[in-house]
């Protein structure tokens, strides 16, 4: 079929004015002006430029393209990877008074969101890639005016990216077939490689790149060894009220931590991975959505697919597969931008598990992926500021400090140790590269037992050489030289040279390890000082009680009604009537219709 039918109006409108633009965002969403580039990202869509937008998640990447979707003619095009995602994103859209549909496997209506689409009934049409690039997809597209072309989580387009989605790569001949329609992809985790890949797959030009920058201040990131994991995630979980992510890395190990938790914090404690049934891990999903302080605690299968904004914590019980892969999943933390905190608690085992890994896969890959395996370990080892060192991965220049870290706010001690790592390497080598730490630290100690005389290591010239202030550090040295790969496990749970081991045994590389403070007890936050869940302020419980009512009565999360920070902005400024309470951020011409009259009641009460 021709994509210029006469029955297709292709005439390009002019873009709208900005009064339009300004009315349409405050009666749309609420919103009285722009966050961050979202103004330069949605100016160059209504002026049909294709564009790539890096943003941070939480930064309102969804607004770019649901403005324009309101404000164009023709409906706009959404690729997106997960169906779970596409409905979360769908009530949202819907309960902003936007015409939106969902075409996919999951959904009855197919026929009629044709229909809709072609009558030119649709503001947004959201679909998944594999379906995007059928040919029957193309036919229907050429029935009806396409307004935008919008690739969200478009990392999953370049084999750079750590979420490869092969069926993204097949995008390009649709967005081609209509060359009159701008593109927009859309971003929070892509570096240098990622992004020159994005734009060349998806044919956007280089001055259509938009970065917003990295930086998410709202999260506090900690990072710390794993000793009792079990313990130290039910202090997360006891510090933070509201909803939490833990990540475990393995099916057993998320069954057995859900359940830990469960038993120790009196939350409502859920699982999710993929050998579950599919009823039961989308009935944990809509659980997790719509609840206000569950934890879920998941494999890194969960996340992706989810829009919710008021996630108050993310924990990582291992390490995740790459800095990418730790910035998208802390991420998912705090995207209304209330403080949120990120903890992770990693083991010298899970780096050696990583390195091991990477020897399975394809040779071309392996250079690339050690590169990544390196930068995380440097993330973890780092003694200053761990935002520094994620932004400065993103290619960005950071202040040295951010005061949001554990790193910045409790400064930690650093130690040059290497001597002792020469040691160390020296006795992993005389004693045959075929040890574990505990006889390795016998043998360094002087400490003599029938094993270490049996094999005559009580006779090596690096038997006893540990001075009394070194055996403290030995084990935060073993876990710092597994991390970069100076010492590696061998088959049966020795540890043998790798990386750089020699050329510190020669003297040509030094090892600097951090030494963390004793942690301190904290206590969970009440009152006013948690600014993200007011839990003393009677008003703002009030507001949340009444929203939780009106979404159960409407079948959506309670965030689709309203955000955290639009009630305490209700109950902190009280407005007495429907124009008052119209200019609270949030509040759109929709929602003051659908709710003012409710939420006025519950105000003047107080």
């Amino acid at each position: 079929m021709d994509i210029h039918a006469p029955h297709v109006d292709w005439t390009p409108m002019p873009p709208p004015s900005e009064d339009a633009v300004a009315k349409a965002l405050h009666d749309v969403f609420g919103f009285s002006g722009f966050r961050g580039v979202q103004d330069q990202v949605v100016d160059r869509v209504l002026h049909g430029r294709s564009t790539l937008a890096v943003m941070p998640t939480g930064a309102g990447k969804s607004l770019t393209y649901q403005l324009p979707a309101v404000l164009l003619e023709g409906t706009c095009v959404v690729v997106s990877p997960l169906i779970a995602l596409m409905h979360d994103q769908l009530r949202s859209a819907r309960a902003n008074g936007i015409r939106a549909a969902t075409l996919t496997s999951a959904d009855a209506d197919r026929g009629q969101t044709m229909d809709a689409f072609r009558a030119g009934h649709l503001d947004l049409l959201y679909i998944a890639p594999e379906r995007a690039s059928q040919p029957y997809f193309r036919d229907l597209l050429q029935s009806a005016r396409v307004g935008l072309f919008a690739i969200d989580e478009a990392h999953c387009v370049s084999e750079w990216g750590h979420d490869f989605r092969p069926d993204y790569r097949l995008l390009r001949p649709l967005l081609d077939a209509f060359p009159q329609v701008p593109r927009l992809a859309l971003t929070a985790t892509a570096d240098h490689h990622t992004r020159a890949d994005i734009l060349a797959q998806l044919g956007i030009p280089e001055e259509g790149l938009i970065v917003a920058g990295f930086d998410r201040p709202n999260i506090r990131y900690t990072i710390r060894p794993r000793e009792n994991v079990g313990r130290q995630i039910k202090a997360v979980v006891d510090e933070n009220p509201g909803p939490g992510i833990v990540y475990a890395p393995t099916r057993a190990r998320v069954e057995q931590l859900a359940e830990t938790l469960a038993s120790a914090t009196g939350r409502r404690v859920l699982p999710y991975h993929a050998g579950l049934d599919p009823e039961v891990r989308a009935r944990n999903q809509a659980a997790f959505v719509a609840s206000e302080d569950m934890v879920m605690v998941a494999t890194v299968a969960f996340g992706m697919g989810i829009d919710k904004p008021d996630v108050r914590f993310v924990a990582h019980a291992g390490i995740p597969k790459s800095i990418e892969a730790y910035y998208q999943e802390t991420g998912r933390a705090g995207r209304d931008g209330d403080p949120s905190v990120a903890v992770m608690f990693w083991g010298a085992d899970d780096f050696a598990r990583a390195r091991q890994r990477l020897s399975e896969i394809e040779p071309g890959r392996q250079q690339s992926e050690r590169q990544r395996l390196d930068a995380l370990a440097g993330l973890v080892e780092t003694a200053g500021c761990r935002r520094a060192v994620l932004l400065r991965h993103f290619g960005e220049q950071p202040a040295e400090t951010c005061g949001n870290c554990d790193n910045c706010l409790n400064p930690v001690g650093v130690v040059d140790v290497t001597d002792l790592a020469r040691k160390l390497l020296s006795a992993v080598y005389r004693t045959g590269q075929s040890y574990g730490l505990g006889h390795l630290e016998k043998v360094l100690a002087g400490l003599s037992d029938e094993r270490i005389q049996q094999r005559g290591h009580d006779r090596l010239s690096v038997f006893g050489i540990l001075d009394e202030q070194e055996k403290p550090l030995l084990k935060g040295l073993a876990r710092a030289l597994q991390a970069r790969g100076s010492l590696v496990p061998t088959e049966h749970g020795g540890l043998a040279l790798g990386g750089d081991a020699r050329a510190i045994l020669k003297g040509e590389a030094s090892v600097v390890i951090a030494i963390p403070p004793k942690p301190e007890r904290r206590r969970r936050q009440r009152g006013s000082d948690n600014a993200a869940n007011p839990v003393d302020d009677p008003l703002f419980e009030a507001l949340r009680e009444l929203r939780r009512d009106l979404a159960q009565d409407a079948g959506v999360p309670p965030y689709v009604i309203f955000h955290d920070s639009t009630l305490r902005e209700m109950a902190s400024e009280r407005p007495s009537t429907l124009v008052e309470l119209g200019r609270i951020g949030g509040v759109g011409t929709r929602k003051l219709e659908a709710y003012g009259e409710e939420f006025l009641d519950v105000l003047h009460r107080f």
